[in-house]
């Protein structure tokens, strides 16, 4: 496995130099930024990820303010209490993208969200997840969320700000170049070797998961 700077070099090399590339690197939030983000807007960001899952992104992102409206702004507590009549009322809803499966996470995941008010609420919990931990929350979206597992919850958390990495298409083309994995990490031993590189490259670099995982993408 090459020590990061390396493969920081490769990725610059194909972006214009380094200053070129740092400016492409943006920087998650802080724990205390992301502990001030309201319940709704980690809702509102999980169901976007959801629906954009196989579908067409701009489609959803045209949509979205009719999303916002039709589910009230996302507020968990009125979310996670979508009764049946509610339910097929959303299913004619043409501010939406009238999906029932995904229609129904988003009560699922305004539950979930209400349950980790207990431990002081997602932008604590979910927000402050350890970096060198980064799988365990994962396993945790896609254990106690809906939908929330693989990519999705990936870029969930991405969208939301939160220290993250994405194992697309080209992050692990370099993973494997790497010899850390030989094929793309479904398995928990696995995602282990890979969430052990990530922490070794944190540990060379000083860079967070979110800067690591972009310069491996860009680095193919």
């Amino acid at each position: 496995m090459h020590h990061f700077d390396e493969i920081f070099g490769i990725a610059a090399g194909r972006h214009g130099g380094e200053a070129a590339l740092n400016q492409k690197l943006d920087k998650p939030l802080s724990p205390e930024e992301l502990a001030a983000i309201p319940d709704d807007r980690w809702l509102s960001t999980m169901t976007k990820s959801i629906f954009q899952s196989g579908f067409n992104w701009k489609v959803i992102e045209n949509k979205w303010d009719g999303f916002e409206a039709a589910f009230d702004g996302f507020d968990p507590g009125r979310c996670a209490f979508i009764d049946d009549d509610r339910f097929d009322a959303l299913l004619q809803d043409r501010r939406i993208v009238r999906n029932g499966a995904k229609v129904a996470t988003v009560r699922d995941n305004a539950a979930f969200l209400l349950d980790l008010r207990a431990q002081g609420g997602a932008g604590t919990v979910l927000g402050g997840w350890p970096s060198e931990d980064y799988i365990g929350l994962l396993d945790l979206l896609k254990d106690r969320g809906a939908r929330l597992g693989g990519a999705t919850g990936q870029y969930a958390m991405r969208f939301c700000g939160r220290d993250s990495f994405i194992l697309s298409r080209d992050v692990t083309a370099r993973l494997i170049a790497e010899g850390v994995i030989d094929k793309p990490a479904t398995s928990k031993a696995a995602r282990r070797a890979v969430q052990a590189a990530f922490n070794t490259w944190m540990e060379q670099s000083g860079r967070s998961l979110t800067e690591i995982s972009r310069v491996l993408a860009m680095s193919i």
